[in-house]
């Protein structure tokens, strides 16, 4: 699937923790296109998704996080594939008003970029999402009916479905992190979010993302930071997913595809490292970069995993040592 001379590395940020680079809204996608000129990239959905926008790439895989753990431990493979079929789930508690905003998206995703969506399901109940930010400033939440989304998604595969892009009803966040239009603190929803799509990923082996829904879809007039701009200027986030999943790779048995044992490099936030996509690369040998320029609501530094995680100041200068 590569050619022995390309380098393949993995570009993570992991959702909800307050990345200074990463954690707002696309934010590390200008660093991840720039270490895709050099290697091919994976990269999980949190360092691209910029709402109406998207920073992936054709050098770039998008792979969700639970299907990422089972990547770095060897229990599944990547098959790189272009132009999947993508079904869409809509929470049954979305008003119809904000329904409608949703459908002309999916449409105009289907113009603009030839995406190929299938169609879309309803849930036959609401999914009852909730959400929190924890006193460390990491976000969490809950699901209180997840099968309805597991029966939904599993319609849409029956009918050609490829990848599914989950969109469920969210309270508006706004009073909970006021700072984050300042490009400060923690996306409240980033938390459940991994929540609802690592289920649909485990459960069906299949490319997933998630997309919130708000019931205020009003555009912002305030100027707000750069890092957060993205999510401002759009009443719906389903473009990034849409594209992101248009070409993830498919989640293939051991045999075939792109392993763990391609993977030549992991580039990760200094503090959050205790993740099994570190764990599994210092076990392997694989190099893991820790970047200090971006800093988390965690405290999960290179002192307290291993003195072989290589300490590098900021993405520039783990650029130019790849």
């Amino acid at each position: 699937m590569m050619s022995t001379e390309e380098k393949l590395g993995v570009f993570i940020v992991p959702t909800g923790i307050g990345a200074a680079v990463g954690g707002y809204a696309g934010d590390a996608s200008v660093w991840a296109r720039k270490f895709s000129n050099k290697a091919q990239i994976i990269v999980n959905p949190n360092v691209v998704n910029a709402g109406g926008f998207s920073g992936i790439n054709d050098n770039m895989l998008y792979v969700e996080g639970y299907s990422l753990d089972e990547f770095f431990r060897g229990n599944m493979n990547l098959a790189p594939s272009h132009n999947n079929k993508v079904g869409v789930v809509f929470d049954r508690a979305i008003p119809q008003d904000v329904l409608n905003i949703h459908i002309n998206t999916i449409n105009a995703v289907k113009t603009v970029y030839g995406v190929d969506v299938i169609g879309y399901e309803l849930t036959e109940q609401p999914v009852g999402v909730t959400f929190s930010l924890g006193p460390s400033g990491v976000s969490a939440g809950n699901v209180n009916n997840e099968k309805t989304l597991l029966k939904a998604s599993e319609k849409l595969i029956a009918n050609g479905a490829e990848a599914i892009a989950l969109v469920c009803f969210f309270e508006d966040p706004e009073n909970m992190n006021e700072d984050y239009a300042s490009g400060q603190g923690t996306d409240p929803v980033g938390g459940v979010e991994a929540i609802l799509s690592h289920y649909i990923s485990q459960k069906l082996q299949i490319p997933c993302a998630h997309s919130p829904a708000f019931e205020d879809y009003s555009i912002c007039t305030d100027i707000v930071d750069p890092k957060a701009s993205s999510e401002y200027i759009t009443p719906t986030f389903l473009p990034c997913i849409l594209l992101g999943l248009a070409n993830a790779p498919k989640l293939v048995n051991t045999n075939e595809g792109i392993s763990i044992n391609n993977v030549d490099f992991v580039v990760m936030p200094y503090d959050s490292l205790g993740s099994i996509p570190v764990f599994e690369a210092l076990k392997r040998n694989i190099k893991v970069f820790a970047v200090k320029e971006n800093i988390t609501a965690l405290n999960i530094t290179p002192d307290k995993i291993s003195d072989k995680i290589i300490k590098v100041e900021n993405y520039e200068t783990c650029l130019k040592l790849i």
